[in-house]
């Protein structure tokens, strides 16, 4: 039978349910356990993907093209397993079902409410992963923070279950903080305190508490929280602030999280966690022997989670490297034909980030251009990858005018257009090209070199693609069509003869890379760019 691991959090919000739900799952994971992790946003949209990255992050894209909370990246690029439209639920998509049953008829003329019809739906989403038989143990994080008006239901779902569920098949874990008081001179306990009656208010005595803290929390303290909490002094868990967030699985194993879980769900403990790859991973990330400097250029660099799986793929690129990646943001819109040369001096790879909109759009260009002219590695994705064939467009084939039909509709020259089957559609959520799709790559080019393979697969999110009417002339003027979808003749990849690293990718390479298996373009990004660095 499936065990269930309910995360919640109190006091505050961004105290990292996350890393701490991702943490756990590895650590039963190199047990031998199979584990998943699901997240529950309250919030109403259907989905992250409408949202502005400034409002929620980046809208991380899973290989069955759900866009979801960046917390799933965490998910995958910590247990190197996918994850799925079932991995994240908001409240927007549980009313948006219960709302189309009522509209079927199934509920048979009663009255719908949040108990027993929202509660119901929750539960049963909650079950989706649990009840395929792939998993032993699901982990099911809560977002926001304990006493929210929008989280009610779903902490009320998590008392259901756990009560229909019974002892040792469902526990909860609150994920809370522990101030220290630099007047006073000490960590306080009481918002902890507090925030645990919150729970208990609402009928749910937590089993664990994760306890962050940017101070060791001594013996007294323990014993404190689990006397006023309820808890077992041994469940009462220091979670300290890391260097890195891949430092805490071994922080939560130094704590006995995962043999405390296991006892409490009446699991054998296995054999000890087989971390050894984990560990080489952090051994490489904290003695680099060499540091690049990379820029990322983009529209919302104010806020670095807009980029969160970008950065990520850096260091582990980076770690694979040897090597360490200083990511200098640039924002695009200051980026000017004027100075560009300055903003961009001393850097030894650019790359541009995938957005949407005309917003900083000539930036990236400019930036495009200084580095191609340059002999300056630079990887693009996404809108990167088409900004680079706009300027290649414009300043090598002499097309005046070039552009993308999302930034102008009456570009003479539209090198990049909107897909075919993009055209009728006028709904925003969910709508573009989504997840993974095939891509062919060509003999001899340097995208198969990087693969060290011809097929590879690939995750989307876009509506505009390169415009295969100016192929050929592309092709002619030394940018590469390396990468080509086989069903539908999409450029998928685009890179420059004689130069050392400039490669477009229409997908988004980041999605994908994890611990285990960092992605192989930002590998080889990150040793053009220490080779630049080198010689220069």
């Amino acid at each position: 039978m499936t065990k269930y691991i309910f995360v919640t959090g109190g006091v505050t919000s961004s105290l990292g349910k996350g890393i701490i739900s991702a943490s756990l799952a590895k650590l039963l994971q190199a047990r031998g356990y199979r584990v998943t992790i699901q997240k529950f946003d309250p919030y109403i949209n259907v989905d992250p993907g409408t949202l502005n990255p400034y409002e929620h992050g980046e809208c991380y894209v899973t290989e069955d093209g759900a866009e979801t909370d960046l917390d799933l990246g965490h998910y995958e690029r910590f247990l190197n397993t996918p994850t799925s439209q079932s991995n994240n639920i908001t409240t927007g998509r549980i009313y948006q079902n219960v709302i189309n049953r009522e509209r079927e008829g199934a509920f048979l003329g009663k009255t719908v409410q949040v108990v027993p019809h929202i509660t119901d739906e929750i539960k049963r989403n909650m079950r989706i992963l649990g009840e395929s038989g792939d998993y032993d143990i699901v982990i099911t994080e809560i977002g926001g923070t304990v006493g929210d008006i929008e989280s009610l239901p779903f902490v009320e779902a998590v008392r259901q279950f756990k009560w229909e569920a019974g002892p040792s098949n469902a526990l909860v874990i609150h994920l809370t903080l522990i101030p220290f008081l630099a007047a006073a001179g000490e960590l306080k306990t009481k918002p902890t305190q507090h925030s645990v009656k919150m729970l208990l208010e609402y009928g749910i005595q937590p089993d664990i508490l994760v306890c962050r803290t940017e101070h060791h929390i001594n013996a007294d303290i323990r014993k404190k929280i689990a006397l006023f909490c309820n808890v077992n002094i041994n469940a009462v868990i220091e979670s300290m602030d890391a260097s890195t967030i891949y430092d805490v699985p071994l922080l939560m194993l130094k704590e006995q999280l995962d043999k405390t879980v296991l006892a409490k769900l009446k699991l054998p403990a296995k054999n000890e966690p087989d971390l050894e790859s984990w560990k080489d991973f952090l051994g490489r990330l904290k003695n680099p022997t060499s540091e690049v400097r990379i820029g990322l250029v983009g529209k919302y660099v104010e806020l670095p989670d807009a980029y969160k799986s970008i950065i990520e793929a850096f260091i582990h690129a980076g770690a694979k490297n040897e090597c360490k990646v200083k990511v200098q943001y640039i924002p695009s819109e200051q980026l000017t034909v004027e100075n560009a040369v300055d903003k961009l001096r001393g850097l030894h790879g650019v790359l541009v980030a995938p957005g949407f909109g005309e917003r900083g759009f000539e930036g990236k260009i400019e930036a495009i251009r200084y580095v191609r002219e340059n002999n300056i590695p630079f990887f693009g994705i996404c809108l990167g990858m088409q900004c680079a064939v706009v300027e290649f467009g414009r300043h090598v084939l002499n097309l005046e005018g070039a552009s993308s039909t999302e930034m102008n509709a009456d570009t003479p020259h539209p090198v990049i257009d909107m897909m075919e089957d993009q055209k009728g559609i006028t709904a925003k959520g969910g709508t573009m090209r989504l997840g993974a799709y095939p891509c062919e790559l060509k003999k001899g080019s340097k995208a198969a070199a990087i693969y060290g393979k011809s097929r590879i697969s690939e995750r989307h999110r876009h509506r505009y693609e390169f415009n295969n009417t100016y192929l050929k002339d592309y092709e002619a003027a030394g940018l590469t069509p390396s990468g080509i979808n086989p069903d539908n003749g999409l450029v998928e990849v685009v890179e420059l003869k004689n130069h050392p690293y400039f490669v477009g990718a229409q997908f988004h390479p980041e999605l994908k890379s994890t611990v285990a298996n960092p992605h192989p373009l930002f590998i080889n990004f990150v040793a053009a760019s220490l080779a630049y660095a080198r010689k220069n």
